[in-house]
């Protein structure tokens, strides 16, 4: 029960109610059939508006080869068919055309419209047919500008908030790792079940954003944004760049600290130093993007990571665990990814 849905809701009983009311009055469409221009109203009343005319559109041509279909099963009736072989025919036909892709949401639409024509049409086939397309083409029509008109949906801000919410947990994620390095208890478990509920996190966080961007188009309010049309969209990259960075980094450190050897491959001094390089790291993953704040963290973070590959140098060759150093290149990828919000002339800093 968001306030989204509830504006959804409401704007679908009005535009629902208005296409019903004005459907007796639509030209080349009789009268009795109103009643589709609501179910109209339904099928394109989707939470954005180029979802609501895409979607709109594709039943239209959904209903159109469905009528067609309904309207040469009628016509072969007549020359003697049993009319329970032309209801089996125009399914088959009516499924098999459902697997065309491109049709959309109309792909429901075909074999319903063409079993309707063929049982409803009656005396009057072409009629009804007409009928149907035209007053159900109607709704469509009344639910796509009620759906513009009237509140456009706008998803960019729920989809920050989802991004600024992933961050802050990719944050702690780090943070926690930091800790138990620092205190020589790292919990391969915890880790792995911070970092998986992480990546259910970034599904549903993508599917937002993927909202969002759909949700700006032939919207009006989208045009008064102040916000970069692709920053959620960077931010997003940015931070399932982190996200699979951070899997890594747990599974090298797992495979470090269960060596019994880790003191030895892995001396308290680099342990401390890939400890702070996490902790600076998780204190960049979760600065806001502002350039200027993303920038001074972005400069600790190098220079702490620096000392801990410094450190590593400095052991005997044979004792330079691979695993500490692809640790070390973890952290990169996510210092690169949030490397771009800290230019001040990328257009990144959120609103």
């Amino acid at each position: 029960m968001t306030a989204d849905r509830l504006v959804l809701a409401a704007k679908t009983a009005a535009a629902a109610a208005l296409a019903w009311y004005l459907a007796p009055f639509v030209p080349l469409a009789q009268s009795e059939y109103s009643y589709y221009a609501p179910l109209g109203v339904l099928v394109s009343m989707y939470p954005t508006v180029a979802r609501s005319a895409s979607s709109g559109l594709q039943a239209v041509v959904g209903l159109a080869l469905g009528i067609g279909l309904g309207l040469a099963s009628l016509s072969v009736v007549g020359l003697g068919l049993p009319r329970i072989v032309a209801v089996a025919i125009v399914i088959l036909l009516g499924v098999l055309l459902a697997g065309v892709r491109a049709l959309g949401v109309g792909r429901d639409w075909v074999a319903i419209a063409a079993l309707f024509v063929l049982l409803l049409g009656g005396a009057d086939p072409d009629g009804y047919s007409s009928s149907y397309l035209i007053t159900m083409g109607f709704g469509v029509l009344v639910g796509v500008i009620v759906n513009l008109m009237v509140v456009p949906p706008l998803r960019v801000e729920r989809a920050r908030d989802r991004l600024s919410l992933l961050r802050d947990d990719l944050g702690r994620a780090l943070h926690r790792i930091a800790d138990s390095l620092a205190g020589r208890a790292f919990d391969p478990a915890t880790a792995d079940a911070a970092t998986a509920g992480l990546m259910g996190t970034l599904a549903e966080v993508r599917e937002e954003v993927d909202l969002a961007d759909e949700s700006r188009r032939y919207n009006p309010r989208g045009r008064r944004l102040r916000m970069p049309r692709d920053l959620n969209r960077r931010r997003l990259d940015a931070l399932t760049g982190t996200a699979d960075a951070t899997r890594e980094l747990s599974a090298a450190l797992t495979r470090l600290t269960a060596a019994p050897d880790v003191d030895t491959r892995l001396p308290a001094d680099a342990r401390r130093a890939l400890a702070d390089a996490v902790e600076a790291v998780s204190q960049l993953v979760v600065t806001p993007p502002e350039p200027e704040g993303t920038a001074e963290q972005l400069r600790a973070a190098e220079q702490a990571l620096t000392g801990y590959t410094d450190g590593l140098r400095a052991l005997e060759a044979h004792e330079e665990p691979l695993d500490a150093w692809e640790a070390a290149v973890s952290l990169r990828r996510v210092i690169a990814a949030c490397g771009p919000f800290s230019d001040p002339d990328a257009d990144t800093a959120t609103p």
